[in-house]
């Protein structure tokens, strides 16, 4: 994978993939001002009990399709390749040993996702592997975040500053209206037989009708395959 400039990096199991996470992607490439924007699809994510719903190939495939006609996003299949859990920081070390500088790497997440951070594997560590680019979600404002006085002296507000190149890895504060959907609600949406129309890109939703992905009878597949 050769990725020049500054690469915005956005993990998650994108079960399915949906506008929430693209407009954070957005805000975070305004922000920050982000060249790339990788999508990772997790294997299995590491904070969720139960196993993705959709097979990592459909989540991959959805990934794909919600970054086509975009030139600044892109998909890797890189925690798909290994076994066992997706953990950031891993995820992080093996771009670095692709030769990507940590002050090159922005790793994009939700503010709901981030006021968690100190159960997220190699923490405090992680923090220092790339700037974190933390973006406010509905129900979920950054007012929170900005209190957690051991994390105080690493944030910054990203409004009105993109980072300089080369600086230091910082935690980016970005204030963003983003959709209020999240990929649990849809799921429960899809098995409900109700439309999902504006919260998913539409190439998405043609494939989770072609591939009846997440309805109640898929459900009942996987859990009598």
């Amino acid at each position: 994978m050769t990725i020049e400039g500054r690469i915005g990096v956005l993990g998650g199991t994108f079960d399915p993939i949906h506008g929430g996470h693209l407009d954070a992607a957005a805000a975070a490439r305004r922000a920050c001002a982000l060249d790339t924007v990788l999508l990772v699809p997790a294997r299995a994510p590491a904070h969720r009990a139960a196993a993705p719903q959709a097979p990592a190939v459909h989540r991959f495939a959805m990934a794909a399709m919600a970054a086509q006609g975009c030139d600044d996003l892109r998909v890797s299949d890189m925690e798909l390749r290994y076994e066992g859990p997706s953990f950031t920081s891993v995820t992080l070390e093996r771009l670095a040993t692709l030769g990507h500088r940590p002050e090159q790497l922005f790793f994009i997440t939700g503010a709901d996702a981030f006021a968690d951070i100190a159960s997220w594997h190699d923490y405090p560590a992680v923090l220092d592997r790339s700037h974190f680019v933390v973006v406010a979600r509905p129900g979920h404002s950054l007012a929170g975040l900005r209190a957690q006085a051991h994390l105080g002296a690493r944030m910054r507000e990203a409004a009105g500053r993109a980072p300089a190149r080369g600086e230091s890895v910082s935690i980016w504060l970005v204030e963003a209206a983003t959709r209020d959907v999240s990929s649990s609600a849809l799921r429960r949406r899809i098995s409900a037989g109700q439309p999902i129309d504006g919260l998913v890109p539409d190439a998405v939703a043609r494939h989770i009708a072609r591939h009846d992905l997440y309805s109640t009878q898929s459900q009942a597949s996987c859990l009598h395959a």
